[in-house]
């Protein structure tokens, strides 16, 4: 076809395209528009590249809790363990949708190191994050979370108590869990 250069594939094409998308994103990570912050940190996210990870652990840090929520999923997304203690340490940020997403992101990187960290919020005041938690335990599937998974399938809420017996469905057991 005229116009078109027979030297440059559709993939190269591509190739160029994703690089750069990953170049924006990164540049507007460290935007001065908290709107711009977020929607890169998603954007990271999505596209899974392991050149995110850094800028997504320094976005961990941001003064808004829509950035750090965002920062702290996509780093879920991405392969890799260099995000856990990052991640660890959001597990303490004040916004339980960042705790929530740290716990969400921890699971999803299933790194034993989380395990202690996932027990200690299990007491979280927000339902939210003790139902992430109690999921991302299940997925890691170490059997250090047990006894306190246990502990909570006496717990008042219905749902706290349906997620830890699914993590223990998940964990697998030594022996017989009572029913709830």
């Amino acid at each position: 076809m005229e116009g078109e250069d027979p030297s440059v594939s559709g993939g190269e094409i591509e190739d160029l395209s994703r690089e750069k998308k990953l170049h924006r994103c990164l540049s507007m990570l460290e935007s001065g528009d908290l709107n711009a912050r977020w929607r890169a940190a998603d954007a990271l996210g999505e596209m899974g590249d392991p050149r995110a990870v850094q800028p997504l652990i320094g976005a961990l840090d941001d003064e808004y809790v829509d950035v750090r929520w965002k920062a702290a999923k996509a780093l879920g997304t991405i392969d890799g363990r260099e995000p856990v203690l990052p991640l660890i340490r959001s597990l303490e940020d004040d916004s339980s949708w960042v705790r929530m997403s740290a716990a969400w992101a921890l699971g999803n990187i299933g790194d034993p190191r989380a395990v202690e960290p996932l027990i200690g919020i299990l007491s979280d005041p927000k339902p939210r994050v003790r139902r992430m938690a109690i999921r991302a335990l299940g997925r890691i599937g170490n059997p250090r979370a047990r006894e306190p998974l246990v502990r909570l399938l006496g717990d008042a809420d219905r749902e706290i108590r349906l997620a830890a017996r699914q993590a223990l469905d998940d964990i697998g057991t030594e022996r017989e869990i009572p029913s709830i």
